[in-house]
């Protein structure tokens, strides 16, 4: 199949590149160019701008950082909306506003171009072996078509709705998590400061009820103090902007992910933003007495 990818960064990189070794026909664009590099290197071509990319295209993917980024990749000067043909598909698995998308869905169904919501949460290692979670939202017939695609990226394919629900869906799943962190944060402080077997004290951990991803993946990183890339912090940040706004017009109230959005505001603003969201740890530790 002939694919569009825009969005190169630490999950939108693999994500290409399985696309592409799954034997598509694949053109990438990313703002800064030499992320194309090691893709073109596998055979994908390069394209200058995000409506090139889409040109001939069946399926255009995008992943990008944010709302804004989003809007102009897709329906900016040079936008994908320019260069894609009717009955297209672009697949926007980025995290947006969920209003946005709606709008952007709209305007592409005028142009007789379908869009699909696919937001994922796996981190890193998902994107990296194919095994993401990817809530969908809009046509399900469109998701049909470019199924097979994401059957590529993703071991879970769940359409959640209409347009905007997958950003809903992933919404969610961010606050979740938010508060996961923050309470395996909290727990393996407790453990270093107890003195106990902590390598021991996850596996236990892990057979019962507290057991989860982040336990089972991030835990060490929080007992080391060190945050090594798999998810930015100063991205989770902005996704729990987009799901406090959400429920700010909801009338729902979200106390623990509040907290944590303000907990993750104060480590990016000390120039942590670009390690790891377990680095919510920092403060834990530092509280502890565990860090300096």
């Amino acid at each position: 199949m002939k694919i569009g990818f825009i969005g190169l960064g630490t999950m939108g990189a693999p994500m290409a590149r399985r696309l592409l070794q799954a034997g598509h026909e694949v053109t990438v664009h990313n703002r800064t160019r030499s992320r194309e590099e090691p893709l073109a290197a596998l055979g994908a071509a390069r394209a200058g701008d995000p409506r090139s990319c889409a040109v001939g295209r069946e399926v255009v993917f995008t992943m990008v950082s944010d709302t804004p980024d989003l809007e102009a990749v897709v329906s900016g000067d040079a936008g994908a909306a320019h260069g894609l043909e009717p009955g297209a598909v672009l697949v926007d698995m980025s995290t947006v506003s969920p209003a946005a998308t709606r709008r952007l869905a709209a305007e592409l169904t005028g142009r007789g171009i379908a869009m699909l919501d696919a937001p994922v949460s796996g981190g890193s290692e998902g994107a990296e072996n194919g095994t993401l979670s990817i809530m969908v939202g809009g046509d399900a017939d469109a998701l049909e078509r470019v199924r097979p695609l994401l059957e590529v990226l993703g071991k879970t394919i769940t359409h959640i709705g209409p347009s905007g629900a997958g950003q809903v869906a992933k919404a969610v799943n961010q606050v979740v998590i938010a508060g996961t962190y923050a309470a395996v944060a909290e727990g393996m402080a407790l453990a270093q400061r107890s003195g106990v077997d902590t390598d021991a004290l996850v596996r236990a951990l892990s057979g019962g009820a507290a057991g989860s991803w982040i336990l089972a993946n991030r835990a060490g990183n929080m007992l080391r103090g060190d945050y090594p890339l798999g998810f930015r912090t100063r991205l989770h940040r902005k996704d729990l902007g987009i799901a406090l706004s959400e429920a700010r017009d909801l009338g729902v109230s979200m106390p623990v992910a509040a907290y944590v959005e303000q907990v993750e505001t104060g480590l990016v603003g000390r120039g942590y933003g670009d390690e790891d969201v377990s680095n919510v740890a920092r403060v834990v530790r530092e509280m502890a007495g565990l860090d300096d």
